[in-house]
């Protein structure tokens, strides 16, 4: 395989005897070749995955062959020089302590999201709620990641899982299963909060907010390998937003909601949810930031 960028170029070719050591030096340089940031770091998890060895072994035993899966890394190492996901080509990433699988058809669960479960972890368990067998909705679940170790954090907690895309929702209950908690999980097509009637005690969604225009800008990764329905926000990001909060008072009356927002939204969402409940004086909703300072969480509690 040859990889080029610009006047460089760099044949990757791996042979079932050639070194491990050796073919981690050669994906590491055809990563970097290819803009690829984290090269190093991506070459040793494909090997370590492929090669069903751990990074100690990696480290240890340079000299060992890479054997018969040298197709195979090869292959995997042609999908991320396509900027492809190092979680897409592996199949699962992992999520608040747990792998979870994810396709073409969900977004790939990102560590700023855990920001959402630590904030709903924080309610749930709180004097006010710890005892109460919640029922929560998930909107747009997507790999189900949230909803999924929300429930296998509160294991009294039931929930609906929602999203309009069927595969999507597949991938959703696998996870459910695979994690103990299918019997407490339903998955339903919905789109927003449309055919959504009985009420939750809280809602938590990661609805798309990249504004249209802005997708073309965002990385390969994201760009060319994330659903299109997960990122497209509409015109200015919050389309989803607005149809949700539009119904938020009847699906959650009295409760809790939270949003995942992108680092620029806080104030427009915060503005949309004081705007709904208005007539009912909802407190003001409030902000958590991510690990790396960025506003990534809106919550709101409602009141009837």
């Amino acid at each position: 395989m040859i990889v080029a960028e610009g006047s460089a170029r760099v044949e990757l070719a791996i042979a079932p005897d050639q070194p491990v050591g050796e073919a981690y030096r050669s994906m590491t340089r055809a990563f970097k070749i290819a803009g690829i940031d984290t090269a190093a770091l991506d070459a040793r998890l494909l090997l370590c995955v492929i090669l069903e060895i751990d990074a100690a072994v990696l480290i240890a035993q340079p000299d060992r062959p890479v054997g018969d899966k040298a197709a195979m890394v090869v292959a995997a190492a042609s999908r991320r020089i396509a900027r492809e996901p190092i979680s897409r080509i592996v199949g699962y990433r992992e999520f608040y302590g747990r792998d979870l699988q994810i396709s073409p058809a969900t977004l790939d669960p990102r560590p700023d999201t855990e920001t959402l479960v630590d904030a709903i972890l924080n309610v749930a368990r709180s004097p006010e709620y710890a005892a109460k067998p919640l029922r929560l909705i998930d909107v747009g679940t997507g790999s189900g990641c949230l909803l999924v170790t929300l429930l296998a954090e509160l294991p009294i907690a039931t929930g609906v899982a929602t999203d309009i895309s069927q595969a999507a929702l597949e991938i959703a209950a696998r996870n459910a299963s695979t994690h103990g908690v299918s019997s407490r999980m339903e998955v339903r097509i919905a789109d927003a909060l449309d055919g959504i009637d009985e009420t939750f005690d809280m809602l938590v969604s990661n609805p798309p907010y990249i504004p249209s225009l802005e997708i073309c800008t965002l990385q390969p990764e994201v760009r060319d390998f994330e659903p299109m329905d997960a990122l497209d926000g509409g015109p200015d990001g919050l389309a989803i937003y607005r149809r949700i909060i539009g119904r938020l008072n009847i699906v959650v009356p009295v409760g809790y909601a939270f949003f995942e927002i992108g680092k620029t939204q806080a104030g427009e969402v915060s503005t949309l949810l004081r705007i709904a409940g208005r007539d009912a004086r909802w407190p003001l909703a409030t902000v958590t930031n991510d690990m790396a300072g960025h506003p990534r969480c809106v919550a709101q509690k409602t009141l009837r």
